[in-house]
């Protein structure tokens, strides 16, 4: 009886189990998207097709499905084969764990405080502490399949933990203290590249790791340490240092070939010209190979003559051949300076062969500044700068700037050429005759003119003298028998001087005044001033 009733307790909980088991089923149909699943219970239960992803699907295969509901309400029966491949997981990592197995793994990306890992379907977390017994940097090593033991399980949270750093550790803890030993520097040994980080590549010695740093690659500047080595490689490098202690081991390749920079002064002295492939263009310069770990480095100021400021990546790209000349050569820091400009013909030398003071030249108009405007000539392309003081004969020229434009075709004078500090001074109004010093010519200063006020501004009078010669009267030197001082009244002065800021004569009523009447004095007097005054000629009138 006893056997009997535990018997019929088996078969009634095979016949009744309880949601959140596991259960066995087979394939009765697989229909599109879904797959139909007999578990021997009220109706048969209708799985989706992605959750048998890897499995061998054929009608009357077995597989362990977990029981979500014998019956949802709806008279269905709900089973899931993630949720049952998820307990199996969690299983085998439970056993992997408790035997301090290794399991392996596939690195996903970089995630805040670590690293993201793939483990039998189940989505992980590596430390960053725990990735090696180095420090390691961010992976370009996306995919790489890794081993790893895992430190922390929490199924109730879906939490696992792993540790690469304890796998390393175990493996090469015997092997690094016995392969350090043996180990000396300027050795020459055969290592695997194990991973490429952007400040250079870790490589396995005879189970012993050690770091080849960028630096150390070539002779030349080195952009990215992929361009040398890659993950699997096999290369001879040299121990350039070991620390047994601190399981340190730094390697070299470059230092397996010959110094390059080693005698350079001789095959590169200054102003040898030769040709390079540029390497690397930046915002202040471009670096040339010119052999094999000997680069130089060409600056922006020596790309072109005319534009001291250029982009360099519209000069030169990457992979170009240039020519370049050798400028300075320090072999103790390891730099090269070179030039492209100085490899064709220098245009300020050669608008001093072909102009002179006074010629004539054609140009643009390129740029504005607070003193002046810039001219490119025509022919030789050099820029000129044409003084706000050497525009006009008659207009200030802050005033006279505002009549030209960017583009603007315009006609100048050599004034001045220093071809050694790349400067050439222009002129425009010299192009022209000076109209106030040709009416200087014939009205010197103290000579009397007259003419109509124009204009009044800041109690200043404006007088055309002439179509473009102007004179200014202050207020403050006309007389009290002077006219009006309004516009439209004509006015008799003197000129008094000139205003070379203002390009134009100052002109004075009470000088003129003055002058007038010491000729009176004069005449009066017969010669002798000192002994007449003005009153003394009031009374000889009023007599």
């Amino acid at each position: 009886m006893e056997n009997f009733a535990e018997i019929f307790e088996q078969d009634s909980d095979k016949c009744n189990p309880e949601p959140g088991t596991l259960i066995e089923g087979t394939i009765v149909e697989v229909r599109k998207g879904v797959v139909v699943v007999n578990a021997g219970l009220k109706s048969e239960a209708i799985v989706p097709l992605e959750q048998f992803e890897g499995d061998d699907l054929e009608d009357g295969g077995k597989f362990e499905f977990f029981l979500d509901a014998v019956e949802d309400g709806h008279g269905k029966t709900r089973l899931s084969r993630k949720k049952a491949r998820w307990l199996e997981t969690w299983k085998d990592l439970e056993e992997i764990h408790a035997g301090d197995k290794t399991v392996e793994g596939q690195l996903i990306n970089k995630i805040k405080g670590g690293f993201s890992v793939k483990v039998k379907g189940m989505t992980a977390f590596l430390p960053g502490s725990l990735i090696d017994l180095r420090v390691m940097p961010d992976p370009a090593t996306e995919s790489l399949e890794m081993e790893f033991k895992i430190v922390k399980l929490d199924q109730s949270r879906n939490n696992i933990v792993l540790s690469r750093r304890a796998v390393v550790q175990d493996r090469t803890s015997a092997e690094r203290e016995e392969q350090l030993k043996n180990l000396k520097k300027g050795m020459v040994v055969r290592g695997t590249v194990k991973t490429v980080t952007n400040y250079g590549a870790f490589l396995s010695v005879g189970g012993v790791d050690g770091l080849l740093h960028v630096c150390h690659m070539a002779w030349r500047h080195v952009h990215n340490p992929s361009e040398i080595v890659s993950p699997g490689d096999e290369i001879d490098v040299m121990v350039l240092d070991y620390d047994v202690e601190k399981n340190r081991l730094s390697l070299g390749l470059k230092q397996l070939s010959g110094d390059p920079w080693e005698h350079i002064e001789r095959r590169y002295p200054r102003n040898t010209r030769l040709f390079g492939r540029a390497t690397n263009v930046t915002d202040y310069g471009c670096f040339v190979e010119i052999e094999e770990g000997i680069e130089g480095l060409v600056h922006m100021s020596e790309m072109d003559w005319i534009e001291r400021n250029i982009n360099p990546s519209k000069v030169v790209a990457v992979g170009q051949e240039v020519e370049v000349m050798v400028l300075d050569v320090d072999p103790e820091r390891r730099r090269l300076s070179l030039s492209m400009k100085q490899c064709r013909e220098n245009p300020w030398h050669e608008f001093t062969q072909k102009y002179k003071k006074g010629d004539i030249v054609e140009g643009t108009v390129k740029s504005f500044t607070d003193f002046g405007i810039f001219v490119r000539t025509k022919e030789i392309g050099v820029d000129g700068l044409v003084y706000l003081s050497d525009m006009s004969w008659t207009e200030p020229g802050e005033e006279e700037v505002h009549k030209y434009e960017k583009g603007q075709e315009i006609e100048t004078m050599v004034l001045d050429i220093d071809a050694e500090r790349e400067r050439i001074s222009l002129g425009i109004k010299q192009i022209g005759e000076d109209p106030i010093a040709r009416y200087l010519e014939d009205h010197p200063k103290g000579a009397v003119i007259k003419g109509d006020i124009v204009s009044i501004e800041d109690d200043t009078a404006t007088i055309m003298l002439t179509e473009k010669v102007r004179g200014l009267l202050s207020s403050r030197d006309v007389s009290d028998d002077t006219p009006a001082f309004e516009v439209g009244v004509e006015i008799e002065a003197m000129i008094a001087g000139y205003d070379k800021k203002r390009c134009a004569l100052i002109l004075s009523v009470r000088a003129l005044a003055e002058e007038e009447e010491k000729r009176v004095i004069q005449e009066y007097s017969g010669g002798d001033e000192t002994r007449v005054t003005l009153g003394d000629i009031a009374k000889d009138d009023r007599s």
